[in-house]
């Protein structure tokens, strides 16, 4: 079966590593096949999105129309579906834009749709055969589904690694839609920033997240104690901020915040989607939490299993050990 396959780029502000882990997932289901991105916008932030789009994407299929300067998934919908040719294999984010988007972008592609994979099987002949997630990643789910008319595909963010390669000279095609006739039920109304807070958990290089492991309010001082001490700051998942012990400018995670650290350490946090949605560029991951089975040890590259109310101050004291050693030999 050749293989013609796109990744739909929503382009907006601020940069992360969407189209590059679309890129990943598509090499995964066919390395030899030509990879395009899509994308859709107007406006000066729109052409700079697509420039960028080049350095990771041979060709660019940039849709450029007034009536994609503040985007609705219903318009998507009806406007991108005549772009893809018959047969092709559309890939979008897993967020809350690609959920909205791709079943009823399905629907006149006459494509299959899988939703939300955080793998690839196989592509064998007209059968693709992927890998979701169920019951809050506790199994795995092998999927297959007939290609032969095509397949829209959501993938997980952060479950394919960005490869790290770029292009220099990838061709950006304007390819014009007709928007006149359509008229869609919803409406851009506004945005509404979220307040930043004490602390931009969004600009830190570590990160010591706390989530429902951590019990109680009190104790959330643990991970303070660690992070005075790696000089990083405290974030959580939402379950903390609905106990409200700490402030949602803290959140990360799909209705939280983006973060995009170097290292992240996870406290007691089990590892839904939701909340690793929330971490960009493929930071080092330490996971620790006393249940071996927590989908968090999936993505994390040292899992440690322990109690962090036990944990946390033994490796504050060690973290304490070592800088003190180090100002010693400094002081020699």
């Amino acid at each position: 079966m050749t293989t013609q396959m796109f990744a739909y780029i929503r382009c907006c502000s601020g940069a992360d590593d969407t189209a590059a882990e679309l890129l990943a997932a598509a090499r995964n289901i066919d390395p030899s096949a030509m990879v395009t991105a899509v994308t859709a916008g107007f406006g000066p932030e729109f052409d700079r999105a697509c420039e960028s789009l080049r350095t990771i994407y041979a060709e660019v299929w940039k849709i450029a129309n007034p009536a994609f300067e503040h985007i609705t998934p219903e318009l998507m919908q009806k406007a991108i579906a005549p772009v893809f040719p018959s047969g092709a294999l559309v890939l979008l984010a897993h967020d809350h834009f690609g959920i909205d988007v791709a079943p009823g972008l399905s629907v006149p592609l006459n494509a299959a749709y899988v939703s939300d994979i955080v793998g690839i099987d196989t592509l064998a002949g007209t059968t693709l055969n992927v890998i979701r997630q169920e019951f809050g990643g506790q199994f795995n789910t092998h999927v297959s589904c007939d290609a032969s008319s095509g397949v829209v595909i959501t993938v997980r963010p952060g479950a394919f690694k960005c490869t790290g390669a770029t292009l220099t000279s990838g061709t950006i095609v304007d390819v014009p839609v007709e928007c006149g006739t359509l008229k869609p039920r919803r409406r851009y109304l506004g945005s509404v920033a979220a307040s930043a807070g004490d602390v931009d958990i969004s600009k830190q290089g570590v990160l010591i997240s706390v989530g429902r492991g951590i019990q109680k309010q009190e104790n959330i001082s643990l991970a303070e104690e660690l992070a005075k001490e790696l000089g990083a700051a405290v974030s959580c998942s939402r379950p903390v901020v609905d106990a409200k012990w700490l402030d949602k400018s803290r959140q990360v995670g799909s209705s939280g915040k983006t973060v995009k650290p170097k290292v992240y350490i996870a406290c007691g946090i089990s590892g839904q989607f939701q909340h690793l949605a929330g971490l960009k560029g493929s930071p080092f991951i330490i996971a620790i939490n006393k249940n071996p089975k927590a989908p968090i040890f999936q993505v994390a590259d040292v899992g440690v299993v322990a109690d962090i109310l036990e944990f946390l101050p033994e490796l504050t004291n060690k973290v304490r050990d070592v800088q003190h050693d180090k100002s010693a030999v400094g002081a020699k």
